[in-house]
């Protein structure tokens, strides 16, 4: 890494015109290295001991060399911080709030020096990667036997006309028929780029037991089983703040406290929802009515009658059934909104969120990220071989695209 920083450098500078990126940098860490020799010597530690004990240590006119030297240094988000310590006369609490602040424009630097060399550590990583996987694949030609039956099935998918009759909302089928340029939508050939992306939607169904995993997936599996977990219990969530809101009304959704509590229990709550979801949905419609029930008295209004009561535990642990009507549509559009996000970036499918999903807004965006993230770096690595297997999958006019490869 030491050595394409500076071959990074080089190439830089013989551009036309030339990238003074790096060389600016450098010159930054040379003022750098001039200050530390100037601290150094305004800060002598052998020196200020002899002035403390001779009763000569002028502490204010140290304390104002130290603040100055961190105005210099800082970032522009801490001159606030630094300002106010300017005006904190007590010794014990200016040094307190010093060493606060040194600790926060240490983790600036620290998060700019990440931020700096990311590119070159992303750039290395998948070359480093792709050289690694190819020394596999000359060893063992048949490397790709799973990776090739895992988007044949996506293709199939996304091919095969939809059926009249709905299916399971967990099957890929039921996945690709709710999804844009879905099966049964198009009468040309997928592009290579739709039948990966179908690829990735079906990862997050994956069965435990089943062990034919994409070769290419399988240092991710463990993060995209946690994924497909988070994608289920959010599922859960979202159905149940929907139930939940159609029998106590806007009033008491207004309220972000009373949302922010009723998620934290339904989190709770459903950790254990996959082995036990009848009983997990039962203790969830009894804590979500008590709840819904001390919120409506509190805010004064009208408390569920016994029928509603009724009604509303009922419809909660209804939720347990994969053929539930709004499970089924929460998970169609948790799926549309994650096929968006690779199709058209995070920030785009944040401004067409799914309707209905709107209370879980902030952890499905955290999903989003974390999936986007994980699947780009894949399809960075892994492109060309995609590229090369679905070939003989799609038509061969269509897999001319090369999008697979650098998207």
């Amino acid at each position: 890494m030491y050595n394409a920083f500076w071959n990074h450098l080089k190439e830089q500078l013989l551009s036309t015109p030339p990238d003074f990126t790096c060389a600016l940098e450098l010159l930054k860490d040379v003022k750098e290295n001039r200050l530390r020799n100037e601290i150094e010597e305004a800060l002598d530690t052998d020196l200020l001991k002899q002035e403390a004990e001779h009763g000569a240590l002028d502490v204010p006119h140290l304390s104002n060399y130290i603040l100055n030297l961190m105005t210099l240094l800082c970032a522009p988000v801490r001159d606030e911080a630094i300002q106010k310590l300017e005006t904190i006369t007590d010794p014990v609490h200016l040094l307190r709030g010093i060493f606060r602040v040194l600790g926060l424009m240490k983790m600036d630097m620290v998060n700019y020096t990440i931020q700096s060399f990311r590119p070159y550590l992303q750039e290395h990583s998948i070359q480093y990667e792709q050289a690694k996987f190819q020394e596999l694949l000359d060893k063992q030609p048949s490397l790709l036997d799973y990776t090739t039956k895992w988007l044949t099935k996506a293709a199939t998918d996304i091919t095969t006309p939809c059926p009249s009759s709905p299916e399971s909302p967990s099957s890929s089928r039921s996945v690709a028929c709710s999804l844009p340029n879905g099966a049964g939508n198009n009468s040309e050939p997928p592009s290579p780029t739709m039948v990966l992306y179908q690829g990735y939607l079906n990862l997050l169904l994956w069965d435990p037991e089943n062990e034919e995993f994409p070769e290419t997936l399988l240092m991710d599996r463990t993060r995209l089983q946690e994924m497909a977990f988070q994608l289920h219990q959010l599922t859960v969530l979202a159905s149940v703040l929907l139930v939940a809101r159609s029998f106590s009304g806007e009033i008491l959704f207004s309220s972000s406290e009373f949302v922010d509590r009723l998620k934290c229990i339904t989190k709770a709550l459903t950790e254990e929802f996959i082995s036990r979801p009848e009983e997990t949905m039962l203790s969830v419609s009894e804590q979500v009515s008590q709840e819904i029930h001390q919120g409506l008295k509190d805010m004064g209004l009208t408390t569920l009658s016994s029928e509603n009561t009724a009604s509303l535990l009922g419809q909660l642990q209804n939720i347990t059934k994969k053929e539930n009507c709004i499970r089924s549509i929460v998970d169609q559009r948790i799926r549309l909104f994650l096929k968006c996000c690779l199709l058209h970036g995070m920030q785009e499918s944040l401004l067409h969120f799914p309707g209905g999903l709107i209370l879980i807004e902030r952890e499905l965006a955290e999903l989003g990220w974390k999936f986007l993230n994980l699947m780009h770096h894949n399809q960075q690595v892994f492109g060309p071989y995609y590229a090369e297997i679905l070939k003989n999958i799609i038509h061969p006019a269509q897999a001319q695209e090369t999008d697979v490869e650098h998207n």
